[in-house]
């Protein structure tokens, strides 16, 4: 038997192995029918003289029929009245009801897999594809902490029909990646795109091999983002460290989708609805489709996210555009009534969300995928945003082709996702860490010249620990410095480190330095060269020169970044 038919008694839909508990008012998983099931009508008992098949079914004798399995819905009697009796149960809520045999499905194509994994339970787990993470991540996501969920699409040819897409014999590069937040609080979250044709380095990675042994890929310098993935080897693991290495974030988790999860997942829910503000006809894409709205499934949904000369200014940065008004819509089908009540639906999505994707191995079995749906079912869709990384078109090229990062711009994306900060506007309770962050600058403010620190180069350009003590010392008034060398390991914001007495000291020094709230870490304080208590300023990636303020985040956006929320249409253009 094929997987598509797992937990099947021959013909029957899986759908239909699911019947009401008339006490509880669930739906509850009958994958045979000698199995236990209190308080739920069994299957009808076979006719004489028919005979029992080895899933346990009744198979008709020859010559005779027996009739199609039914579901009875009884519902509890009253006792009568003056009689001691058990009190009929309460039904839940019908929200309440969904949430608990969906496993709280929301807002991402992923979800669909924490639902499925909810409905399907054990016999799914064979259609989860595993990858290790090669220590690239943080171990796994947490339920009391902020979650970050790395997604990547990739351009392989992999499944039936797909030998019109993507590159001819690629091993799969990083085509689409979406760098998911999702706060501590679960009030809001951050879908963060990744320009393939992004300029980045790519750091050593460690990577284990099919034949299970460990190779070291070596890295490279001012490279596509995509080739992250794929080339030479490489695995999501490489992408995490690449990704790592951009935003300063440290994925907790990977997932990879191949092209067949677009068709298969978009199929299972019936389709989703795009708008368009033309007409297009793309013979790359073959997407063909008219001004207005439609529903789109399979084939075309594919040829939907791929489209990109008929959009925009005609790049990769118009496609991410249409890929993640295309995510929202269809998230928010997959939150509709009408896939949440549906349990042959769901059952779909369970089957397609565990073929077409390929998890790191800290997230490879059901019950996990179910309490990561759990989590991110808690979260308010108008919270969701969709935003891209800052960039501009690289300044080397004559013809256009990449594109490098506005620095700024990026360091604020990047430092509001690193310290949990929402890009909506939520509500005043749900962000008071963003306030105590922010609140790390307000107070007084030591004179320069009471001003300890030591300064480390944590990745910044050679010989500019150097640079900024010089200018600390002559321009800024901070005489009480050091250079104390390079730091253990390189890092991509710059930081500053202090004790609790040292506050006015470091509000002094971040004002000058042009620090955010959250680039100050509170801590312990260490001893200078003199054996007195000094900070500790470690120069990141971010650092762009002696004297130049670092573009402290606001806790808002950037000017400019594009954004938008999951729970409004918009139609591509």
């Amino acid at each position: 038997m094929d997987a598509q038919g797992r937990g099947r008694a021959d013909n029957i839909d899986p759908a239909d192995q699911w019947v009401l508990n008339p006490n509880t008012g669930e739906y509850e998983l009958r994958l045979t029918p000698s199995a236990p099931q209190p308080a739920v009508p069994g299957p009808r008992r076979a006719a004489s003289g028919a005979s029992r098949t080895a899933r346990g079914r009744t198979a008709p004798a020859p010559g005779r029929e027996v009739p199609p399995q039914r579901r009875r819905r009884t519902a509890p009697e009253e006792p009568p009245p003056g009689r001691r009796g058990r009190r009929p149960v309460k039904k839940r809520s019908k929200g309440k009801k969904v949430l608990m045999w969906t496993g709280g499905t929301m807002a991402f194509v992923v979800l669909a897999v924490g639902a499925g994994g909810y409905l399907y339970l054990e016999h799914l787990n064979d259609n989860i594809s595993s990858l290790p993470d090669d220590g690239a991540g943080t171990g796994g996501f947490r339920k009391n902490e902020a979650i970050n969920i790395l997604l990547i699409g990739t351009d392989k040819r992999t499944g039936s029909g797909n030998e019109g897409y993507g590159d001819k014999g690629s091993a799969g590069h990083a085509d689409t990646t979406i760098l998911l937040h999702v706060s501590k609080d679960r009030s809001n979250a951050t879908a963060l795109s990744i320009p393939r044709d992004l300029i980045v380095d790519i750091p050593d990675c460690p990577t284990t091999q099919e034949d299970g042994t460990k190779t070291v890929i070596p890295g490279s310098t001012g490279v596509r983002f995509n080739t992250s993935l794929g080339q030479s080897g490489r695995t999501p693991s490489c992408t995490m460290r690449t990704v790592t290495e951009l935003t300063g974030v440290t994925p907790d988790n990977f997932m990879v989708a191949d092209f067949n999860a677009v068709k298969t997942l978009t199929s299972a829910v019936g389709g989703v609805e795009v708008c368009l503000d033309k007409d297009i006809d793309d013979p790359d894409s073959h997407l063909k489709l008219s001004k207005g709205e439609h529903t789109i499934e399979g084939e075309q949904a594919l040829a939907f996210v791929r489209t990109r000369h008929s959009v925009g200014l005609g790049g990769d940065l118009s496609r991410i555009e249409i890929q993640q008004q295309f995510l929202s819509s269809l998230m928010r089908k997959l939150k509709s009534n009408d896939t949440l009540t549906s349990p042959s639906k769901m059952v779909k999505l369970a089957e397609a969300g565990t073929k077409a994707l390929t998890v790191d191995s800290k997230l490879n079995s059901i019950g996990k995928l179910k309490d990561l749906g759990l989590e991110l079912g808690k979260l308010n869709t108008k919270n969701l945003t969709f935003t891209t990384v800052p960039v501009r078109d690289n300044p080397a090229e004559t013809v256009k082709a990449t594109v490098v990062l506005k620095e700024a711009e990026a360091a604020q994306v990047f430092d509001m996702i690193g310290n949990d900060v929402s890009f909506t506007e939520v509500k005043q309770k749900q962000k008071k860490e963003a306030a105590a962050v922010a609140a790390r600058l307000e107070g007084e403010k030591s004179d320069p010249a009471e001003v300890r620190v030591r300064i480390l180069n944590g990745g910044a350009a050679d010989g500019s620990a150097q640079r900024e003590l010089l200018y600390l010392q002559n321009e800024a008034g901070v005489t009480k410095s050091e250079n104390a060398g390079d730091a253990p390991e390189d890092i991509a914001r710059t930081t500053l480190e202090y004790a609790p007495d040292q506050a006015d000291q470091a509000r002094a020094l971040a004002e000058i330095l042009g620090l955010s709230g959250s680039a100050m870490k509170p801590g312990e304080s260490v001893t200078n060269a003199q054996g007195l208590p000094t900070m500790t300023l470690t120069l990141g990636k971010d650092f762009k020169g002696a004297g130049v303020k670092l573009d402290s985040s606001s806790g808002k956006p950037p000017e400019g970044v594009q954004k938008s929320t999951a729970d409004k249409v918009q139609c591509a253009k």
